[in-house]
């Protein structure tokens, strides 16, 4: 996390990044579902591929363990940003707490131990996506639950550094 906040470190290689195949991947691995656009195979993001992974297996882990159920894993295109949206049927986020969730250490009150994580995962996903100049947040999810949605400029041929 320290190496992710000091932009001058060199964290990976930048390369074009299968979204919808990473989500794949990271979905097969905890039994969540996968909704992806017709025609959202070419989504591409400019990235580094393991800490888009690690951005990824982080809510997909954090979804398992407060959900009371399913979890969908949407995948689309937003104009000129890919959205990956995880959701899940947990007991939510309350409003006034959905920034501070991505606060290093901070854990909903509540949260005990036992329930695993010490607060780290989701601001590493937004240290993630900060680096791809892209962002995260929290959301409620229709029915019941959380959906957190990071959003990542798509990758338009050109590279540069995340």
């Amino acid at each position: 996390a320290s190496r992710l906040d000091a932009h001058e470190a060199d964290v990976g290689t930048i390369e074009p990044v299968d979204l919808v195949g990473l989500a794949a991947e990271e979905c097969a691995r905890v039994d969540a579902d996968l909704d992806a656009d017709a025609g959202a195979d070419a989504l591409e993001v400019a990235g580094v591929a393991k800490l888009l992974r690690r951005a990824v297996r982080n809510l997909l882990e954090n979804a398992r363990r407060y959900s009371n159920g399913e979890i969908t894993v949407i995948v689309r295109r937003m104009g000129t940003m890919a959205e990956v949206r995880v959701c899940d049927r947990g007991p939510g986020v309350p409003p006034d707490q959905r920034e501070r969730i991505f606060e290093p250490f901070y854990r909903l009150p509540g949260a005990s131990e036992r329930a695993g994580g010490v607060g780290l995962g989701l601001a590493l996903v937004r240290s993630i996506a900060s680096r791809h100049h892209g962002s995260v947040h929290c959301e409620d999810h229709t029915g019941g639950g959380a959906c957190f949605v990071l959003r990542l400029p798509l990758h338009t041929g050109r590279s540069g550094a995340a």
